[in-house]
């Protein structure tokens, strides 16, 4: 008989002796009442972690903001979390759609963006990181769009976090935690049907490999055929993503990853210009729809990664990690767009009747090449009455960049395209590009009675070249305070202090100097005793310097410092049994010189389950996305984007094996601009978009 095999008797003689205990106590209690009190039992309520699956919206756990499985309520900085459960009951088809519901997030900056996920995070545009680990470095080029349904969960983490991640925006990071092996045996497969002809079919199968459970997998794979809300552009995909866990004892873990992508899509982006879409034009308005390109643009992509998650626990006082992904990635892409992104008059071949739009041709093939590497160790110990979790670690960074590439320009009647005019360009070579990055850090979470103190402390070196060029060597250190008094009413009021630090990939042979943050933030989070309930406010000052903008088309510089100003207010949870609630508030006050942002966001979303007919798993949720007018001022004065409230909803039937749900985004289809740029141009935001969709569960 196996070690394994004897625990798992002597567990199921000891849970049997408990039975009978408890059912004798029962009895005794219960003796005359011909009736016995009702046991509920949730096997996940204590297992849950920082990676692990979570019921309902609320987790409890989260990694990102400390690099250790911390509890949120005992975390001195703004942390949301977005569950699966929460992406599944909002229908995320993209990751802009995952954070809709996100406070201090906006995640639809350039609305329907088909070529990557235009969000920001406090008036700033956040790093982008997969289970902890850097997933691009650079622009939109680099890396191909995230599948939502490989993902259990995001950590949004709002503020600087350069000392624990190096290569981390003002913004903060998000940090996508994917779907692992589990040890439970859970599969599904399922099919979508929807808006623009929208044709999917998924499956996540997973559960343990052998007997004693060392081996556990995970496979993931989807496929879809699809277009988008604007002619001639679709949005097919292809993934497989294997995972395999072997644990051979129960203090050491080892979990191998591999991804493969395909996306097959064109650039819904047309960058038409103000006239025409939100300001008049003689000839009326621009249809959302509006293709201005050729039918034979592309944009396509292709990733491939490999990596692992080691872990090894000494004793219960130390535990050693190393996390490691190389990825490839390519992207292919000819497409065209609207001249008003080049900040010149896009009307000027027409300026009477503005039909006649000057446009770019854009033919680039880019190749990428990452690998990424964390170490470190996590200790636990006591010095008096201090309680410390100690982590010291140092990690990795390399990339590589070729890239070839080039333009030319012509026009097109904007009102009534006549495609087959194709002026192909050359494409060049361009510098090749080189990022190294390396990071040490050291933290200490700090426990005194109700007291709580983070300090940490990072020194990191960098090094940017472009061939041709000089190398642009950079070095910091970046630090991190915060402090904490958790109440033993569920009250716990913080203040931190973060700063950031990132080196900024070359652009068109060009290198740029690093981005530099700080920011102080100062909270209180709130989670009532016995309340499946967890509520957290916030404000905070923000300072950047560095940023890079592109002001023309290939055309680059960085900006000064630059200030943000805000208040955040969300709650998550649930009430009762069959209530599911989130809501949010932002009050963001930014700088003149950042991208245009509404100064006031707000979301409320809520799932009901409910019964018909005596028939249990019927549900179903509303949710409002509201923000206000703004005017984007970085390059001028652009015009005032009106507010906007749009309106989710999903109407779900879960079985023990089956789920039904229909769901459908933006209700009233609401024609509406995400942005409004002041050197020219606008976009459109995504318009209704109806999913339905059937699991099976085996």
């Amino acid at each position: 008989m196996t070690r394994i095999l004897a625990r798992r008797r002597a567990a199921s003689v000891l849970v049997g002796c408990l039975a009978i205990y408890a059912q004798q106590h029962v009895l005794a209690q219960t003796s005359g009442t011909g009736s016995l009190p009702e046991v509920r039992v949730d096997a996940n309520a204590e297992a849950e972690t920082a990676t692990s699956p979570v019921i309902g919206y609320r987790a409890k756990n989260a990694v990102t903001a400390t690099k250790t499985d911390t509890p949120l309520s005992e975390t001195p900085q703004s942390v949301t979390v977005v569950t699966r459960d929460q992406m599944v009951d909002q229908g995320a088809t993209n990751l802009q759609d995952a954070l809709n519901y996100a406070a201090g997030v906006r995640s639809d900056a350039y609305g329907l963006d088909s070529r990557t996920d235009s969000i920001r995070v406090r008036g700033a545009y956040p790093d982008i990181y997969l289970d902890g680990l850097r997933q691009a470095y650079g622009y939109y080029t680099s890396t191909t769009r995230t599948e939502p349904y490989t993902l259990e969960r995001l950590e949004v983490l709002r503020g600087p976090s350069g000392m624990l991640f190096g290569a981390g925006t003002a913004a903060g990071v998000i940090n996508m935690v994917s779907k692992r092996p589990l040890q439970e045996a859970q599969r599904e497969v399922g099919v979508q049907f929807g808006s623009f002809g929208r044709k999917q079919v998924q499956a996540d199968l997973t559960g343990p490999l052998n007997a004693d459970g060392s081996l556990s997998y995970r496979l993931i794979a989807l496929q879809r055929k699809s277009d988008t809300q604007v002619d001639h552009v679709p949005d097919d995909r292809s993934v497989i993503a294997p995972s395999l866990t072997w644990r051979p004892n129960a203090a050491t873990s080892l979990t191998l990853q591999g991804l493969w992508q395909k996306d097959k899509s064109g650039s819904s982006s047309q960058f038409l210009p103000w006239e025409g879409t939100l300001l008049p034009a003689p000839f009326g308005r621009v249809p959302a729809s509006r293709f201005i390109g050729e039918p034979s643009d592309y944009y396509d992509s292709e990733r491939k990664t490999f990596g692992w998650q080691f872990e090894h626990k000494f004793n219960d006082s130390w535990t050693v990690r190393q996390n490691f992904r190389y990825a490839k990635n390519e992207n292919d892409n000819r497409y065209h767009y609207g001249g008003a992104f080049s900040g010149f008059d896009s009307w000027s071949t027409d300026p009477i009747f503005k039909r006649v739009l000057a446009r770019y041709y854009d033919s680039q093939l880019t190749r990428n090449r990452t690998q990424t590497l964390d170490n470190h160790v996590e200790g636990h110990f006591q010095t008096g009455a201090l309680k410390h979790t100690l982590l010291v670690g140092a990690d990795f960074a390399r990339q590589r960049e070729n890239v070839w590439g080039g333009t030319t320009a012509d026009t097109i009647d904007v009102y009534a395209p006549m495609y087959g005019h194709l002026d192909e360009p050359e494409r060049v070579a361009r510098p090749r590009t080189r990022q190294r990055q390396t990071g040490v850090y050291l933290q200490d979470q700090i426990k005194l009675d109700n007291w709580i103190f983070v300090a940490g402390l990072r020194h990191d070196r960098a090094v940017s070249s472009a061939a041709g060029s000089d190398e642009e060597k950079s070095s910091a250190t970046t630090k991190r305070l915060g402090v904490m008094y958790a109440h033993p009413s569920g009250w716990s009021p913080y203040l931190s202090y973060s700063e950031s630090f990132t080196p900024q990939s070359p652009r068109q042979g060009r290198v740029f100097s690093p981005l530099r943050g700080e920011q102080w933030e100062a909270g209180v989070k709130y989670e009532p005793k016995d309340r499946a309930l967890a509520f957290s406010a916030a404000v905070y000052d923000l300072r950047e310097k560095n940023q890079i903008v592109e002001e023309r088309p290939g055309e680059f510089s960085q900006r000064g410092l630059t200030k943000t100003k805000g208040v955040e207010l969300e709650a998550k949870g649930s009430v009762g049994a069959n209530l599911d609630l989130i809501a949010h508030y932002n009050y963001t006050d930014a700088d003149a010189q950042i991208e245009g942002l509404p100064k006031h966001q707000a979301s409320f979303w809520a799932k009901y389950k409910f019964s018909v007919a005596g028939m249990n798993g019927f549900s179903a949720g509303a949710g409002v996305r509201v923000m206000s007018s703004f005017r984007d001022t970085q390059f001028g004065v652009g015009p005032r984007v009106p507010g906007v409230a749009l309106a989710d909803l999903v109407f779900a039937y879960d079985t023990a094996q089956w789920r039904y749900a229909l769901n459908i985004n933006n209700v009233t289809d609401k024609v509406y601009f995400s942005t409004c740029l002041s050197r020219g141009d606008c976009w459109y935001g995504s318009r209704r978009n109806i999913v339905a969709s059937a699991t099976y569960r085996f």
